[in-house]
């Protein structure tokens, strides 16, 4: 399988809803249809906890501190990042970038290595991947800040990052639109 149909697993991921009663194990995977409340979460310690005013859109947090080393959009030679990359080093703590539900944590799809998405609130999924350790499983409810996997150097890559994409729906867009600093 290359990048490209692993691309495609992805963004039809997004969009579709998990079963009510998601089986264990499985190496395919949905989205969650909605957020669970009955999972117990402690915010991260310096967990971003700025009031965010309704109506004004999505204003996710950066998961990590670090530097872009690759922006989102068309690339030299017809490539293209969906997202973007941080370079960090190895086990830096990965945070949710805003609150939701675990869709996926898992490393079955192909050129992600250690990957986690997130489902937040209207239709937005947030995708975590290259991570050396994941710290939540499917169906965990997530607070914004909260700690969910450790970057690493899976999938891939040569050297410790993050590659973090927003998607709405199935559709990718460019973080620095969503995230403050970036």
């Amino acid at each position: 399988m290359n990048r490209r149909d692993s691309m495609s697993k992805l963004k039809a991921a997004a969009t579709k809803p998990a079963p009510a009663k998601p089986a264990p194990d499985k190496p395919e995977f949905k989205m969650a249809a909605k957020v669970e409340t009955a999972a117990k979460v402690t915010p991260a310690d310096d967990a971003d906890d700025t009031a965010r005013t309704p109506g004004s859109g999505p204003q996710f947090r950066a998961p990590v501190r670090g530097r872009v080393i690759s922006g989102f959009g068309p690339k030299p030679g017809g490539a293209r990042n969906d997202g973007v990359n941080f370079a960090v080093p190895e086990g830096t703590g990965v945070r949710a970038a805003e609150d939701g539900v675990v869709a996926y944590a898992g490393n079955e799809l192909k050129g992600y290595g250690n990957l986690v998405l997130i489902k937040h609130a209207d239709g937005y999924v947030t995708a975590y991947a290259h991570n050396s350790e994941l710290m939540v499983k499917r169906g965990d409810t997530v607070r914004r800040g909260q700690i969910v996997a450790k970057a690493g150097q899976s999938g891939g890559v040569s050297t410790p990052q993050l590659h973090f994409e927003i998607r709405k729906g199935s559709q990718p867009v460019d973080p620095s639109q969503y995230v403050a600093g970036l």
